[in-house]
């Protein structure tokens, strides 16, 4: 990935300290159901100033070898084998000497930003406390070095978002947020995992190079846990494929990605959605008839007040049809998720209105916007979030027929929600687990269950395959869509994976800054886009291919320096 001076550098890397290695790791989860084993003899390393990218399908445990190595498996984990991060022993080690080597040693970017963050804190005064915890600053200082931090990961105006709560920021300035509390101290290791879920393609490229240049100029070696397999050909120097627990290939990125020698690599990069290029097919003819389903004409959203006023949605007007897939894109922060709150009513309009199966639902209370909202399925962007601990899956998953099918028994509850389970590819016995003891992706699918069990008029998903692999993210998709063709439900799709997209969707609405900067149908907007923004959203879109995308990115470099 280095472009003609690669083979000098990988020498360089060979010869530089290993910053993480990990022999013969093995992980067993101890639940009341029994132990379930996580992962069996794994051993990777990592050098200073260089990348592995550790991918494989959601539950394959890549999540768990990135917490193994920092110490934070729950209590319920048995672990055998030997883990080192710059010469000190992790295994064993106690909650002090782990306290000191978190955050300065090794840090990391956890997969959910939301149960990151501290939704009661200023993110600059998170940002401040990670700096003092391990540098003699004042309070001041650290204020100042998290405000230069926050510019430095592309957070607009960081003056004064240093001083917003998590909750006023998008998904993804969040995790820039915890991106920025990670290389606060400049660790020597940098434990990645899923880095680039919530950004969009433009921020993502940003982060990448961030990340990029924290490993040329400081020497940090990266683990990076990640399913995205273009951010792997764009970051990567060295891939390890990881499936059941096992790592099954490794090797350079190249390598892997290019000529892979497993029938399960080859799998993973044949099930990965790519943006196609060039001049538009004619397109399907629509399969949406009649009113839409749901319409915002117009909207407004402001948030706060005075000088501190945020203008989120600025005269936004989109419509959606029976049977109809419109995706929302656009940058973080571009509104596109406070559009699909307003759809569904959690957001009210300072100005405009949005009609809801007819009715005008600013105008609906009590009982019939209750009734009303019922024809509703939601997808949240965080799963963990959407997700009650406290509740088992099936519990979190028929929550909604106790709610407004109060007529069911519970046996019929249960049978709809093994089924409705079944048809999002989960098997029946998880309706007894908790949330956490799924994996990112199994939890994405419950919270699908969630949103469908109640057989929606309108599903609104808000990056509903964010968190999946792509084999998974491929095997949703198929649900969803073939789901839309039974029972014709409408679907509202934010997504910032403009060849999900593109596959998904029929028609496609660009958000920049609050407004609707283009839309049109999926294949001539994302194809023939009239607007130069969406042509810098389509540009900056990786490629699963390790030297295509070296070519691109010393092709931006050389425009910018035109």
């Amino acid at each position: 990935m280095k472009g003609a001076g690669e083979s000098v550098e990988g020498a360089k890397v060979a010869e530089a300290e290993r910053v993480l290695e990990v022999e013969g790791l093995g992980v067993t989860f101890g639940t009341e159901t029994g132990d379930v084993s996580a992962l069996c003899d794994i051993s990777l390393h990592v050098h200073a100033g260089e990348t592995l990218a550790l991918v494989g399908e959601s539950g394959s445990g890549k999540s768990t070898v990135a917490l193994a190595a920092m110490g934070l498996l729950p209590g319920n984990a048995r672990v055998s084998g030997r883990v080192r991060i710059d010469g000190r022993d992790v295994v064993g080690a106690g909650e002090g000497e782990l306290a000191r080597l978190r955050g300065r040693t090794a840090s990391m970017v956890f997969q959910e930003p939301a149960t990151a963050l501290d939704p009661l804190t200023r993110v600059g005064a998170q940002i401040a406390e990670v700096i003092r915890n391990h540098r003699p600053l004042s309070r001041a200082e650290a204020a100042g070095a998290a405000v230069e931090l926050l510019r430095r990961v592309g957070i607009p105006e960081p003056e004064r978002r240093s001083k917003a709560f998590p909750f006023q920021l998008s998904g993804g300035q969040r995790q820039r947020v915890v991106i920025a509390m990670a290389i606060a101290n400049s660790p020597g290791l940098l434990i990645a995992d899923e880095p680039t879920t919530a950004l969009d393609v433009t921020v993502q490229a940003e982060i990448l190079d961030l990340l990029r240049g924290l490993a040329a100029d400081s020497g940090t070696g990266v683990l990076l846990v990640t399913h995205n397999m273009g951010v792997v050909a764009d970051f990567a120097d060295r891939v390890a494929v990881m499936l059941r627990g096992e790592i099954v290939e490794s090797g350079p990125v190249e390598e892997v990605l290019l000529r892979p020698r497993h029938d399960y690599t080859r799998k993973l990069l044949a099930a990965v959605p790519r943006l196609v290029v060039g001049e538009p097919k004619e397109a399907p003819a629509p399969s949406a008839q009649g009113e839409p389903v749901v319409r915002l004409k117009d909207v407004s959203v402001n948030f706060g007040r005075g000088p501190r006023t945020v203008r989120a949605l600025r005269e936004v007007s989109i419509s959606v049809r029976a049977g109809e897939t419109v995706g929302l894109v656009g940058e973080s922060g571009s509104g596109k998720s406070t559009a699909a709150r307003v759809a569904l009513g959690l957001v009210a309009p300072a100005s405009g209105s949005v009609s809801l199966f007819g009715a005008d639902l600013g105008r609906t209370r009590g009982r019939a916007r209750r009734a009303l909202l019922s024809g509703v399925g939601v997808v949240l962007q965080d799963p963990v979030a959407s997700l009650d601990a406290r509740m088992s899956v099936g519990e979190c998953v028929a929550e909604p027929l106790r709610m407004h099918r109060r007529g069911m028994s519970a046996a019929e509850r249960r049978a709809r929600v093994a089924e409705v389970l079944e048809r999002v590819r989960l098997p029946g016995e998880l309706a007894g687990r908790g949330p956490r003891e799924l994996s990112g992706g199994q939890r994405q699918r419950v919270s699908l269950a969630r949103a469908l069990v109640l057989e929606p008029r309108l599903l609104v998903a808000d990056e509903p395959t964010s968190a999946l692999d792509v084999s998974v993210q491929q095997t949703v998709l198929e649900v969803i869509a073939e789901l839309q063709g039974e029972l014709g439900f409408a679907c509202l799709f934010v997504s910032h994976d403009l060849a999900v997209v593109q596959q998904f969707a029929q028609r496609v609405v660009v958000m920049r800054d609050g407004r609707v900067e283009e839309e049109g149908p999926t294949m001539r907007t994302l194809l023939r886009p009239e607007s130069a923004y969406t042509r810098r959203l389509i540009a900056s879109v990786p490629v699963p291919d390790p030297v295509l995308q070296r070519r691109r990115r010393a092709e931006d470099r050389t425009g910018a320096t035109a």
